[in-house]
């Protein structure tokens, strides 16, 4: 055991915790596999359908306005905990977009990005053995964190037989008696499942008969399709004293490197997560806060031009899925599709996700993500590489041609 090993802290472990030769984290492991088809397939060109982020830089507008920005002296400085400029454009966002009326700048504070939000939120209020409800499948950061804390994650399976809602009637007592978060995303990757008012109903009321504080991420809500509309857990009246909603503008603003987003709660709520902020980070640059209001001044035009495009390809994606002969339906928000893996490919059978992932990647060079926290699916995304709508099509056909010809059973 070397100096590092020695000294490194007791909350961590020892390093094979960071050690990507033996512990790989997910993504990093689909990218090496990735690689690796790549190169042993170098005359097909790779179809990416699990990029998760989106596929267009920036309008040109958001960029006019941090490039201007940039060039002024008084911008040059630290931003500590945001400016009031881009906390009132946060907070007519709200208001437009998801009916949250009455908020002050006393409501809201900006974040370097979702994820730096989530991991901060356990300080607050993580003490050793109390415990973060995650559902699963889900996005780690905060229950990470929590277990740096001392506090321990109780995973909630995101299943079919639920409607990808937690099951929180099941948790065991004394689990219950110890939870203290609770995270939450919808719409939710990977599934695309959508939260509904009668569930927000329920939700803010178990939560608050078990003293339990809501988390929700709100990464992808204001991207969506048909008839549904963006929806705030924080349109609950009872939900702003027990909950702090996340809202990103990486997804719907095409703002991913950006890094900005923005925290909703009540005034306690949010003077405890800035004052955590305050020792943390020295804000993010300020011509990004002020492209970042514009943007969510100007959402209508922004997001819709994002909204149409991935409507258009989830049909298309959709109605290439079923003539292969997956069980599919077109989600109402998000850009992701969550389909039941085959049951193999000719002689091959598939025990899970990344069963059929490997598959499909090897022997027809299309790229998913696989999930197997409960039940055995793909996750495909709608920000797959395509430069026009005869593109679109083009990549469909060829998609159908390659997925066809491996004879997969379902």
């Amino acid at each position: 055991m070397d100096f590092i090993d020695r000294m490194v802290s007791e909350r961590l472990g020892d390093l094979s915790f960071f050690n990507t030769t033996t512990r790989l984290y997910k993504f990093e492991k689909l990218k090496k596999m990735t690689a690796e088809a790549q190169l042993k397939n170098t005359n097909i060109k790779l179809i990416n359908m699990g990029v998760g982020e989106p596929d267009r830089i920036a309008n040109s507008k958001i960029v006019d306005v941090l490039c201007k920005e940039s060039y002024k002296n008084e911008n040059r400085f630290y931003a500590d905990n945001g400016i009031l400029e881009f906390q009132e454009a946060a907070c007519r966002f709200m208001k437009n977009v998801y009916g949250v009326d009455n908020l002050t700048c006393d409501n809201v504070m900006h974040g370097i990005g979702s994820k730096s939000i989530l991991a901060m939120i356990p300080i607050g209020f993580i003490n050793p053995g109390d415990i973060c409800l995650m559902t699963a499948p889900g996005y780690p950061i905060m229950g990470t964190y929590s277990k740096f804390l001392g506090g321990e994650v109780y995973n909630l399976p995101l299943c079919k037989e639920n409607d990808f809602f937690p099951d929180l009637e099941n948790i065991p007592k004394d689990i219950l008696k110890r939870a203290k978060l609770l995270y939450i995303n919808y719409p939710n990757n990977p599934t695309g499942q959508i939260a509904t008012i009668e569930y927000y109903k329920y939700l803010v009321d178990f939560c608050r008969k078990n003293e339990i504080f809501i988390i929700s991420d709100m990464a992808y809500g204001a991207l969506t399709y048909g008839d549904y509309k963006p929806l705030s857990i924080l349109s609950i009246p009872e939900a702003m004293d027990i909950c702090l909603e996340i809202h990103s503008l990486s997804k719907s603003f095409n703002m991913t490197g950006f890094r900005m987003a923005f925290v909703v709660g009540s005034a306690k709520s949010i003077k405890l997560y800035s004052t955590i902020k305050g020792h943390t980070d020295s804000g993010q640059f300020i011509p990004i806060q002020k492209a970042a209001a514009f943007a969510l001044d100007n959402y209508e035009e922004l997001i819709e031009e994002n909204i149409e495009r991935y409507s258009r390809r989830f049909d298309l994606l959709i109605d290439t899925l079923r003539k292969v002969g997956f069980e599919v339906e077109k989600p109402k928000a998000g850009f992701y599709v969550y389909v039941p893996i085959p049951k193999g490919a000719g002689n091959v059978f598939f025990h899970s996700g990344e069963d059929a992932f490997a598959y499909i990647l090897n022997n027809a060079m299309i790229s998913t993500v696989p999930w197997d926290d409960c039940g055995a699916y793909l996750r495909l995304s709608v920000t797959y590489e395509a430069y026009s709508e005869e593109d679109e099509v083009k990549l469909m056909n060829e998609i159908y041609k390659r997925l066809t010809s491996l004879n997969l059973r379902f």
